[in-house]
């Protein structure tokens, strides 16, 4: 474990300790330095102190860096779909069927595993299972994710997903016809009461708001776009269900009599987010996959 010390300046009077700390380094990013201070790894003057510290002049600041935790995740050959990469960020089109991170009954061929084959440099705020992850999709919904090489490009593209600025578009079939073509759903999400490995709409839940528009109408399906305000854990597969529209093949929150697909019929198709280092409004657009074209065949042959 590597140790520094550094005594508060002037101009850093009154600056919060983890600003402080974070412009010493370009490498450490405000939420690393704040994990070390929780850590008991920062000391003001030989005692621990929360992260909003404000700083004292002549504070006598001793850091301690924690080795790099070697991760226990098998890096994987897998065929990845790039649509971008550069130094600080990487797009990729998730198929359907694989999983994010690592965890317990999936510890190999998940979307972790090949990251670490294709590229050695991952930010690491989120732990040993999760390098570079910054948001995640379900395992049954393909698309665009977004991860961050480093950890200033992970801190910038998190502040920019907790400010809502962050494009997520996403194409869904849902069950029944939907009679208005524009609609916004307002309404808070948490754990099931009933249901610990579900998720629903509850008093005290998270703020969650999703909007959607109708592209095509079918016999008892509706195609449609949905576009997240915020992105709590299953937010368009739990709001479609409130408003009486579930998805299509969802195993947990639709009918059992659904269409011939293994999982939902959902696909994250747009992404958009600015350029962590270059501040350049970058957006990216994947397509259906052939499964979720064929389906979409089938309900037009049915009208």
């Amino acid at each position: 474990m590597e140790k520094m010390e550094h005594t508060i300046l002037e101009e850093q009077k009154g600056d919060r300790i983890d600003k402080v700390i974070s412009g010493l380094n370009e490498e450490w990013s405000r939420t690393q330095v704040q994990q070390w201070i929780k850590e008991g790894n920062i000391l003001v003057s030989g005692q621990t102190v929360k992260t909003n510290y404000k700083c004292s002049l002549n504070d006598v600041i001793e850091i301690s860096i924690p080795d790099p935790e070697e991760l226990d995740v098998i890096a994987e050959e897998l065929d990845l779909a790039i649509y971008y990469e550069d130094q600080d960020v990487l797009v990729v089109n998730k198929p359907r069927g694989m999983v994010v991170h690592p965890a317990p009954g999936h510890m190999t061929g998940t979307l972790v595993n090949g990251l670490m084959a294709h590229c050695k440099d991952l930010s690491g705020i989120n732990g040993v299972l999760r390098p570079g992850i910054v948001h995640r999709i379900d395992k049954d919904t393909s698309g665009l994710l977004m991860v961050a090489k480093n950890d200033r490009a992970h801190e910038s593209l998190v502040n920019q997903l907790v400010a809502k600025t962050v494009t997520r578009k996403y194409k869904a079939i849902v069950h029944g016809v939907i009679p208005h073509d524009f609609g916004t759903i307002d309404a808070p999400l948490g754990r099931d009461t009933k249901d610990r490995q579900s998720m629903a709409v509850v008093d005290n839940g998270k703020h969650a708001v999703t909007h959607f528009h109708v592209i095509e109408r079918f016999k008892d399906f509706t195609l449609v776009e949905c576009q997240l305000e915020t992105g709590r854990t299953h937010q368009i597969r739990v709001h479609m269900k409130y408003i009486g529209y579930p998805l299509a093949g969802d195993p947990k929150y639709g009918p059992k009599k659904t269409l011939d697909i293994n999982g939902q019929a959902l696909h994250a198709g747009v992404l958009g987010f600015t350029h962590p280092r270059t501040t350049e409004y970058m957006e990216f657009e994947a397509p259906l996959p052939d499964e979720f074209e064929r389906l979409l065949d089938y309900l037009r042959i049915n009208r």
